[in-house]
């Protein structure tokens, strides 16, 4: 019996380090213009915010959604996040904190009109990034 529990334990102890280390793997990076290919799947994407748009309508308790273009603005926009203002600032406080810097989005990749996006509600999942990367 002894043999047995001592099994069990050595079992518990080789094979779940790798499941708790897999959980805790930060996504990958990938650029705006791989966004496409990535549909779907969580990664962080970078680059820098070259146009800002606020929607005419506001969803209750988030305000009016900014949409973000990175790296090619609209009419062909190759990527973009989109994220909500401050409740005190508005969609301005959002706007002057992104617009023409550099930033990573992390997220899952989703798509409309054929244009990938993040929907990034939680502004945690926006990280300023460092100009000469």
């Amino acid at each position: 019996m002894t043999n047995m529990k001592t099994l069990i334990v050595v079992l518990c102890i080789t094979a779940l380090p790798p499941f708790a280390l897999a959980e805790s793997a930060a996504p990958p990076r990938i650029s705006p213009s791989d966004a496409k290919s990535h549909i779907g799947e969580t990664v962080t994407v970078c680059g820098k915010v070259v146009d800002a748009k606020v929607s005419k309508y506001g969803i209750g308790g988030h305000g009016k959604p900014i949409n973000f273009d990175i790296d090619q603005p609209e009419p062909n926009p190759v990527f973009y996040f989109v994220t909500f203002g401050s409740q005190t600032g508005g969609p301005q406080e959002a706007i002057a904190a992104y617009q023409g810097k550099r930033v990573c989005v992390t997220g899952k990749i989703s798509t409309v009109s054929d244009a990938p996006y993040i929907m990034a509600a939680d502004r945690s999942q926006i990280k300023p990034q460092a100009e000469d990367k």
